[in-house]
């Protein structure tokens, strides 16, 4: 048995949990996230508790077990209170911007044609400075997939570190060439 499929997931006050078939559907003050899930694999509201339940001992089974039980859970705690993730950009002249449904980057290439990110539905960024961006919405993988994007645009660089990184993130630099070095 899954040590993380059997645990139950508590359903907090505000939140809707309806289960129809191998579908969940999620509603909260947020908004409203569905999971279709596959196989065997299927769930059941108890009181204030979500259980996902496999009705076979599939090595597949077993293992999506634990998967669906972590995405209900992902799906509660995005309705409500979501998901965010903070970038931030460094290097000279390196800035971001907002402009409706693009962030524009000035990431190093051509200092007057920026770069251009389409923002996804439900997924919202803002830019509280030229050198900080912050992606938030409901949906885990959303958020963490344009993230993910906007860093490959500009991945830091192993030897300035300037570029798109996670905040907090520890670039590790590597040294550049020495000069007048020997090989015997």
């Amino acid at each position: 048995m899954s040590r993380i499929g059997k645990k139950p997931v508590s359903i907090p006050d505000g939140v809707n949990v309806s289960v129809e078939g191998h579908e969940v559907t999620v509603k909260g003050p947020k908004g409203q996230l569905k999971l279709a899930m596959s196989g065997s694999i299927s769930a059941a509201v108890e009181g204030k508790e979500l259980m996902v339940l496999r009705a076979s001992d599939l090595r597949a089974e077993r293992a999506k077990h634990g998967l669906y039980r972590a995405l209900a859970a992902n799906m509660i705690f995005g309705v409500t209170k979501g998901y965010e993730k903070r970038l931030e950009i460094q290097g000279v002249g390196y800035r971001a911007q907002v402009s409706g449904k693009q962030v524009l980057l000035w990431v190093g290439w051509n200092t007057k044609v920026p770069r251009v990110y389409q923002i996804p539905d439900g997924v919202t960024v803002t830019c509280p400075s030229q050198t900080e961006m912050v992606i938030t919405g409901i949906d885990k993988q959303l958020v963490g997939q344009a993230a993910a994007s906007l860093r490959a645009i500009r991945p830091p660089d192993v030897y300035k570190g300037k570029g798109i990184r996670y905040q907090g993130e520890q670039v590790r630099k590597l040294p550049g060439k020495t000069v007048g070095a020997t090989g015997t």
